[in-house]
């Protein structure tokens, strides 16, 4: 973590809590991230759920920001069952994840739509969290830092015409719903390479760009994850279901953020 970015704690809830369900858990979330205001923290329901959560959100008078799981790169059309940028909007959104592993592996995305994706939403002032991934084939053949610059470069350009406004965000394709995570110096090394790319395109860049760790992080790795010098912030995904527990990640950021004020 450094000290010259607010560290971004993103929850991603997948396809669950899609009903009224989402309105006690955005509620819950709204409650810690005013306990622990050095942290800017987002969630992202599915679409279902957008709306009400940003009605709970609001009535809590609460600066958490609402993301979108997905979103379609172009405006308007037929596309059907598919979501543009401006829908998001009116829904309350102002974040969308793009390019998340399971987009990609189940669903076919390619960088190129990815690259679109990114472009469309930051075209939108939505702000992108922008996924890169190797999966357990590509680590164990040693490609992992190969194939996470080949995806950032592919959006790269995109990211560096608003630094600071996009977020990209690390999930090892083998960690994610798996229980498993990557030691805080593997992620280090991915994170740092990732800064290094941001740096080429711009100083400017690379040190307003938040670069999140995602895969598997709970309350009890996340402080080990966070205290690295290139990861701002985390991508949490089924322990963000659990509002006492996307809490307790929170809370170890702010006091990790803390810390690094006092030093």
């Amino acid at each position: 973590m450094n000290s010259a970015r607010r560290p971004l704690i993103a929850g991603n809830w997948k396809m669950n809590v899609g009903g009224p369900e989402a309105m006690p858990l955005a509620a819950g979330v709204a409650r810690a991230a005013k306990e622990f205001s050095r942290v800017e923290v987002v969630v992202a329901p599915p679409y279902t759920a957008l709306a009400a959560a940003a009605h709970e959100l609001a009535e809590a008078k609460s600066e958490v920001g609402l993301a979108a799981q997905n979103m379609h790169p172009e405006v308007s059309g037929a596309f059907t069952g598919e979501i543009s940028a401006g829908m998001l909007r009116d829904s309350g959104a102002s974040w969308v994840i793009v390019g998340h592993s399971e987009r990609r592996q189940l669903f076919g995305e390619t960088d190129e739509m990815v690259t679109r994706k990114v472009a469309a939403a930051i075209a939108a002032e939505i702000r992108p969290i922008a996924c890169v991934g190797e999966t357990l084939e590509e680590r164990e053949a040693g490609q992992t830092l190969a194939v996470v610059e080949r995806q950032v470069r592919a959006f790269l350009d995109e990211l560096a015409k608003a630094p600071g406004f996009g977020v990209v965000a690390y999930e090892p394709v083998w960690a994610i719903g798996t229980g498993k995570v990557a030691s805080p110096a593997d992620a280090q090394e991915v994170h740092a390479m990732i800064r290094g790319l941001l740096a080429r395109a711009s100083i400017g860049l690379a040190s307003a760009t938040r670069v999140l760790y995602g895969g598997s992080v709970k309350a009890d790795n996340a402080v080990g994850l966070l205290e690295q010098a290139d990861i701002d912030g985390a991508l949490v995904g089924g322990a963000s279901l659990d509002a006492a527990g996307f809490r307790k990640i929170i809370e170890a950021a702010h006091r990790l953020a803390e810390r690094e004020e006092q030093e």
